[in-house]
């Protein structure tokens, strides 16, 4: 019978992290360096990958690298999964962190009223197409094409684990950014499909979902420059029962037991919401 949960299976894993450069990417690569996972830092910019790593190494003693790697460019990430075959050996978990949005895809007004038919470019009619594809394809296939990737050395030793960003807005979609939040609807869709797909090869297939934190990404919509809360921010805050942003370093407990086999061996084609109660709320 367990009756503690140390992690202690995770230790010198080798974890493939896309998106590992931005603020909960590289919160949630020192979470599992913390446990003794070896991370590989996947990211377009090698320097940037190399940076997160290095600081890895140094606080925690792992062994980190950072490869050059496009999420939407297949050949790219073979070349990489090379790379980190020959440095580290083989892939034992994927976190498919990569992710974005533009404003090409967002819309300037949250309803068409009265006073947006006049203006119909600053609403869903004025949304430029390919900015919408660019959005969705970075969220979606940025998640489809390293898992066909990175997960084939899990595929030859029948385990592994990958775990899946997706966004409170993939349950309640959010205003004004229609293509993000069809890509993380669609990001749990697939999670569910696939770990049906490869449960009969023990491999675990979940995901999570962060409510609201404060971000590079974000930060300007949410706060001003004084730190108060722009009128999006208050809305985002009275609808959170806990009634505050996350912190990045909330997520770490929801991602190490989705990848450790101590405690969710048996958990696969799961959504975890971590937003501080904003899906269980109504409103009233």
């Amino acid at each position: 019978m367990m009756t503690n949960l140390s992690f202690a299976d995770l230790k010198g894993k080798v974890c493939v992290l896309t998106g590992g450069g931005g603020i909960i990417g590289k919160s949630l690569a020192e979470g599992l360096a913390s446990a003794g996972v070896q991370v590989v830092i996947v990211d377009l910019v090698k320097s940037a990958a190399n940076d997160v790593a290095a600081m890895l190494t140094k606080t925690y003693g792992v062994q980190s690298i950072g490869v050059e790697g496009n999420v939407l460019d297949k050949e790219s990430l073979s070349r990489a999964k090379d790379v980190i075959n020959k440095e580290l050996g083989s892939i034992d978990l994927l976190i498919n962190c990569a992710g974005g949005n533009s404003p090409k895809a967002t819309t300037q007004v949250e309803f068409i009223d009265g006073d947006s038919l006049g203006s119909l470019d600053k609403t869903f009619y004025g949304l430029d197409v390919e900015g919408f594809r660019k959005v969705f394809d970075l969220n979606f296939l940025g998640t489809i094409l390293p898992t066909m990737v990175f997960t084939r050395d899990m595929i030859d030793k029948q385990r592994g684990v990958i775990l899946n960003v997706s966004s409170m807005n993939s349950f309640r979609p959010l205003t004004k950014i229609p293509a993000y939040s069809a890509a993380k609807a669609s990001i749990n869709n697939f999670t569910e499909w696939l770990a049906v797909h490869l449960a009969k090869v023990n491999i675990r297939v979940n995901a999570i979902a962060p409510g609201f934190f404060l971000t590079d990404q974000n930060r300007s919509l949410l706060t001003v420059a004084d730190g108060s809360l722009t009128a999006r921010g208050n809305t985002i805050i009275r609808q959170t029962p806990m009634g505050k942003f996350g912190n990045p370093d909330d997520l770490i407990g929801a991602l190490l037991w989705l990848v450790s086999e101590e405690g969710a061996g048996f958990v696969t084609g799961t959504v975890i919401p971590v937003d501080g109660g904003f899906s269980a709320f109504s409103g009233v």
